[in-house]
């Protein structure tokens, strides 16, 4: 015992003596400092870190990114300047309206405004198969049948009529087809399994109720009478949309034309529509539809032509300079279609709709890494995932790697989908280039954790600069040597 109490007085001591000689050692540094400043040479040192160190606790590097930005717009002029000087003004409005029309020059039939006007069976069969599910005229088994067929052949049709009727089509036209059926197809999903979760919990609830009557308690509380059971509204808000009070064409095509594709009763919904509000986006969907055009036909159109040569013959260094070029026009087209899908437009059709939810898009600039941004960038599409994929599968017993691979599977298919069936080129550039996302999220998580967040954001948005001009260079080579031959290379690439 008096051993412990001599050992800890030892450690108070030094203790003591060495928090003693910390405060001494201030002191002597204080006492020196005040004395330098006394003497008659004016004195300008003192102990200091060079900015760039760790230990200076620096961190306004302001200038740094308005030079860089700099250095960027004057590039892009360069290239701008280069452009015009060598291919004119290529810009004609004339040509986006034969563009856009859906009809190929020389022919009579619009199958793409056919298909566009054919979109909506699939969705009223659906009703009629969620009407008939609800009163029990058809057994779920087989309307859940029913449901499957009708989302693949929602899904085949666009397939196989742009192949029967390739010459028909422009590319926008089955662009824009491919797009719709896509949407269709994610949204019917969300309606069919919405329902079925609504119809069995009307289910459970007519068992609890059915065991609840069979005892002899509670009779008139349950409005049990002369042997039949009256279901009571047990809402706390009559107001709301119960089901199966929702299978209605009106509230259907609400959530077809809702910017959203989770389907619920009860949308939240705005009072009024802010007119200004709406005429601003009006507005920056016009405008930013002209800019995406010019840059496609001034700038995008010429740089993948260039590039189809120096990609045939792999020569290496060429078709990394033409993929360099590429790269910004290319960006800056995805950011002002970012921002025209997710801000303008979708926020244009939410304010028509009184649609109150207006989370499109959440800040993916700043994602540290790939698992980030694919959460954050699409949050109608994240939200499907997760609520209708991810989820599901978890429940079911299967691991959240498993449910995450399955989610990038999905994505996987759509990006081909939406990319070779227009295109009629079918290879699995895009496919690959999704599931290429898994190791490359699992890299960028690596960086993260060994070097930061913002080599890891670093990463993130290198992916989204050269991963789309390569693989729109990929796409643009394969579709002139099945469609027009080998012997064409030299036309669509001529430098």
């Amino acid at each position: 015992m008096a051993t412990t109490t001599a050992m800890g007085e030892a450690a108070t001591r030094v203790r003591y003596r060495r928090t003693k000689s910390v405060t001494r050692a201030e002191e002597i540094q204080h006492e020196e400092a005040k004395a330098r400043k006394s003497q008659p040479d004016r004195p300008c040192h003192r102990p200091r870190d060079s900015l760039f160190s760790w230990s200076s606790g620096f961190d306004n590097f302001v200038g740094f990114v308005n030079w860089a930005f700099l250095l960027l717009a004057i590039g892009g002029m360069r290239l701008l300047l280069e452009n015009l000087i060598k291919y004119g003004i290529r810009v004609d409005p004339r040509q986006w309206i034969i563009f856009l029309s859906g009809q190929q020059e020389g022919t009579a039939e619009h199958p793409s405004v056919v298909l566009l006007m054919y979109s909506v069976v699939p969705v009223v069969v659906c009703l009629l198969v969620e009407k008939s599910l609800s009163v029990e005229i058809i057994p779920n088994a087989f309307g859940m049948f029913i449901h499957v067929v009708n989302l693949v052949v929602l899904v085949l049709i666009p397939m196989v009529t742009i192949n029967v009727k390739s010459g028909a089509f422009s590319l926008v036209g089955a662009t824009a087809v491919c797009m719709l059926y896509s949407i269709l197809f994610l949204k019917l999903w969300s309606y069919v399994q919405v329902n079925l979760w609504c119809r069995s919990s009307r289910a459970n609830q007519r068992n609890t109720l059915r065991r609840q009557s069979l005892s002899l308690q509670n009779f008139e509380s349950l409005g049990v009478k002369n042997g039949t059971i009256h279901f009571k509204d047990k809402s706390p808000h009559p107001d709301l949309v119960q089901y199966p009070e929702n299978l209605n064409i009106k509230d259907l095509y609400y959530y077809i034309l809702a910017p959203t594709l989770c389907y619920e009763l009860n949308f939240p919904r705005t009072t009024r529509i802010r007119k200004r509000f709406l005429l601003k986006r009006i507005l920056e969907v016009l405008v930013g539809f002209q800019v995406m055009m010019s840059l496609c036909q001034q700038w995008i159109i010429p740089s993948v032509k260039n590039s189809l040569i120096p990609f045939s013959n792999m020569d290496v260094a060429k078709a990394t300079e033409r993929l360099l070029k590429l790269a910004i026009p290319n960006h800056l087209l995805w950011l002002i279609g970012f921002y025209l899908l997710f801000h303008s437009f979708l926020n244009l059709v939410g304010e028509l709709l009184h649609f109150a939810d207006r989370n499109f898009y959440c800040d993916w600039w700043n994602a540290n890494n790939i698992d980030i941004f694919w959460r954050t960038w699409n949050m109608p599409v994240h939200r499907w995932a997760v609520r209708h994929l991810y989820l599901p599968l978890v429940e079911m017993g299967y691991g959240r790697t498993v449910a995450s691979v399955m989610v990038f599977f999905v994505s996987a298919f759509f990006h081909e989908y939406l990319v070779s069936v227009p295109l009629r080129t079918f290879k699995t550039w895009a496919f690959m280039g999704m599931m290429g996302q898994v190791p490359l999220s699992m890299l960028s998580r690596s960086v993260e954790k060994t070097f930061g967040p913002r080599w890891s954001n670093i990463i993130v948005w290198a992916s989204l600069i050269l991963g789309q001009p390569l693989c729109i260079m990929m796409y643009y080579h394969d579709y002139v040597i099945t469609h027009h031959g080998e012997a064409l290379l030299e036309a669509y690439g001529h430098v």
